[in-house]
């Protein structure tokens, strides 16, 4: 819901820096590994019942994701690969921080799964989504490299919500449940609207 706003706050910022760090030699997917990596480790800290590092690392994870589309468009580098391992590598730090959260607090596996479930489904209807509108040869609404339907549960609440959980961990269930509901509306609300607007 909050991803075009914070976008469009962040633009002039993320292009800046973008052009400095391709002009640097430094490419996207390096970035996104770079991404990766500290997503995986602020998910072990979790895990670890770490907290503090796990916010700092969730926290710093989000910097290179956030600047390795920018980086490929500075350089002219970018396409259907980078953009698909950018996805993945999101996929994959997402589910692997709540899996860590789940672990690390005993109390709060139960909502930590539930919220899992979610991802997974809402990440199901924004994929199948966006294969359809490809196939449908369907116009992008931005310059990323997959059609993303807009939804109240997007990337920036994502990073929220996870920095939430680990600053607040005695009331980590709550939060999980609560964004739970959230990403499960926002999967409902996709549904229905793809299911008009492939009609």
């Amino acid at each position: 819901m909050l991803d075009p706003t914070v976008r469009r706050l962040l633009r002039p910022t993320t292009e800046r820096v973008a052009r400095r760090l391709a002009a640097a030699g430094i490419g996207a997917n390096a970035l996104t590994l770079t991404g990766l990596v500290l997503g995986l480790a602020s998910a072990t800290a979790a895990a670890l019942a770490a907290w503090p590092a796990a916010l700092v690392l969730w926290l710093t994870s989000r910097i290179p994701d956030g600047l390795d589309g920018p980086v490929a468009r500075a350089a002219g580098t970018d396409g259907e690969r980078g953009g698909w391992l950018d996805l993945t590598a999101d996929f994959t730090v997402y589910g692997a921080f709540v899996v860590g959260c789940g672990i690390g607090n005993p109390d709060a596996r139960v909502a930590c799964l539930v919220l899992l479930g979610t991802y997974y489904v809402n990440g199901t209807t924004l994929l199948a989504y966006s294969a359809a509108a490809e196939r449908r040869r369907q116009r992008r609404p931005d310059d990323r490299t997959f059609h993303f339907h807009r939804g109240l549960a997007e990337g920036t609440e994502t990073i929220v919500a996870h920095a939430l959980l680990v600053l607040f961990p005695a009331v980590m269930a709550p939060i999980a449940w609560s964004f739970a509901g959230l990403v499960a509306i926002t999967a409902a609300r996709r549904t229905g609207e793809v299911w008009r607007a492939l009609a």
